[in-house]
């Protein structure tokens, strides 16, 4: 069942990510399982933009007009599908260095459910003030990095201290990744047209 090891990611991660590399599930259930999380953060977003609007400090309460939120809402969507995929071939591609031959399948399923607690903090967006927003993101980033340190030597069968090593190179790779996305949803953003603010 799609989801099945949601809870168990959360409660007993270590036992969890056992379970996951003693059955494999297929890659059509890897990529499923990042279409249904990375809705959290898509609907929220476009949620919070258009209808709930942002405060930042003390400031007015800024709102999206309901096209330019729509726009937020999709180019997130996709914009974090594509990152958990580009993420999962690095750790593919990565593994080889470190003598570890992963199939594509079980790098995107360690990529979906290391990014799951970050995508979970789309929730933040029912009340979205910058500072509460930013601190449930700090939350989830930390333990998405948990879940990748503790995920590696059980998925890819890295030794711990070669998995340290391994981890932190995707971390860094992340991070890269991440900025890379976040400037070519502002360029894409200003090719579309700048965004229309409401009262």
């Amino acid at each position: 069942m799609i989801l099945n090891h949601l809870w168990g990611i959360y409660t007993h991660p270590k036992e969890e990510w056992h379970a996951i590399d003693r059955q494999h599930e297929s890659y059509f259930y890897s990529l499923s399982h990042i279409c249904i999380i990375a809705l959290i953060p898509a609907v929220m977003s476009y949620y919070a933009s258009a209808h709930l609007g942002w405060s930042i400090g003390v400031g007015e309460v800024i709102k999206l007009g309901q096209q330019s939120a729509l726009s937020l809402g999709i180019g997130t969507y996709f914009g974090l599908m594509a990152g958990v995929i580009f993420l999962a071939i690095i750790m593919h591609e990565l593994a080889k260095v470190f003598d570890s031959e992963p199939t594509y399948t079980q790098s995107l399923e360690l990529a979906a459910y290391t990014a799951t607690p970050l995508f979970m903090c789309g929730f933040a967006a029912f009340y979205p003030a910058l500072w509460f927003v930013m601190s449930v993101a700090f939350i989830g980033v930390s333990y998405s990095i948990y879940l990748l340190y503790s995920g590696v030597p059980i998925m890819l069968h890295i030794p711990e201290d070669k998995g340290f090593i391994y981890s932190s190179s995707v971390v860094t790779a992340g991070l890269i990744l991440l900025v890379v996305l976040m400037v070519g949803t502002v360029l894409l953003w200003s090719v579309i047209g700048d965004p229309v603010f409401t009262h």
